[in-house]
């Protein structure tokens, strides 16, 4: 942003942060009421507004609970409906949004279900489906009218929330006061290599308190998967000489933007917002931009996310002519993060589930 605007809206940013601060101390003092589940309820969330990781590492916390019938619960951002609903084979993103439809794609055989009213969500989920041992509360870090057993903070390693300012002037949603909530604190998007200088220098500047642990993770990326019919068919014996266009519409794409620069000849990118619905008029850009690229051998990649919102019927026939590919990516924790942040989700999941 605009140092100049940001200060215009520092004002704007004081009554934000304030009218958040007021709400959050409802919430502490017990005027506004926070009810506690007895199943296993974690939340995973973010003081940023997107762009943290989010979703990977919830897709992180499935893996490793998949012994347990495990739901996640999100409110569905940007979707059409409003309520509660489960997700099915059948549902879009304008049933039930983005992240959402990318869960139910991915595992089939976990419950996804949207509602804005996380309480309610979690009841219906407890009446409609008893076996459920836990429930995954996605981008529910300022929901405070549930009380998770343990709430998982993630913050972007090139931009921590420490170093960020309240909206409209920043990027966060309240003050960073508000870390204090957290059971867990993880640092995402670091470099492959971690120093452990680095590792010191973030911990003594997030300064956690003494009930929280911080942990490390990283973004790995996956292997080309094709997407349409015309990707499946292609059979090049080298991608990396390849020309690709790019295509995403998420809060911080120039991460896959430089790592594909490592591999192809040449990258194009067009970007568009986070949670972009893709229109026709879209697709026809993306077509001409896609004709222009230079060479023979030429590829559309695009990221998971963006994939479910070209997934709806009437984009994805105009597009089944194209090329194009998606790359998976997952977090992974380093060195001995891994074992210590599983021992802690899973040492909290099996006191608190019943056989």
């Amino acid at each position: 942003m605009n140092k100049l605007l940001s200060i215009l809206l520092y004002p704007i940013s004081l009554i934000y942060g304030v009218t958040t601060y007021l709400r959050n101390k409802l919430y502490d003092f017990e005027l506004l009421q926070s009810i506690e589940f007895s199943l296993s309820i974690i939340s995973v969330g973010n003081l940023n507004v997107g762009g943290v990781g989010k979703t990977p590492h919830v897709e992180y916390l499935i893996r490793l609970l998949n012994e347990y019938k495990v739901a996640t619960l999100s409110r569905g951002y940007k979707r059409n409906t409003k309520g509660f609903i489960q997700a099915n084979e059948n549902s879009t993103i304008h049933d039930i949004g983005d992240e959402p439809l990318q869960y139910k794609t991915k595992f089939d055989n976990i419950i996804v279900a949207v509602d804005e009213k996380r309480v309610r969500g979690i009841q219906t989920i407890k009446n409609s489906s008893p076996e459920t041992k836990i429930i995954i509360l996605d981008d529910a870090y300022q929901h405070r009218a549930v009380k998770p057993g343990i709430n998982i903070l993630v913050t972007d390693y090139s931009k921590l929330y420490i170093d960020d300012f309240v909206l409209p002037s920043g990027r966060l949603r309240e003050w960073s006061i508000g870390s204090s909530r957290a059971d867990i604190i993880v640092v995402s998007k670091t470099p492959e290599i971690l120093s452990p200088l680095d590792r010191r220098r973030i911990k003594e500047e997030l300064n956690p308190k003494p009930y929280q642990e911080i942990f490390f993770s990283y973004t790995k990326y996956g292997d080309l998967v094709p997407y349409t019919a015309h990707a499946e068919a292609i059979n090049f014996q080298d991608y990396t000489n390849c020309s690709v266009l790019l295509i995403t519409g998420i809060a911080k794409p120039a991460p896959l933007f430089y790592h594909l620069k490592d591999y192809y000849s040449s990258v194009e990118h067009i970007k568009y917002p986070d949670h972009h619905s893709f229109n026709i008029q879209d697709i026809d850009n993306i077509k001409t931009a896609f004709a222009n690229l230079f060479g023979n051998n030429k590829l559309i990649i695009s990221t998971e996310k963006d994939i479910m919102r070209l997934s709806l019927p009437e984009i994805k026939e105009q597009i089944e002519e194209l090329p194009i590919f998606y790359l998976p990516i997952e977090v992974c924790f380093h060195g001995n993060d891994k074992e210590e942040f599983d021992n802690k989700i899973l040492k909290y999941v099996r006191a608190n589930t019943k056989s």
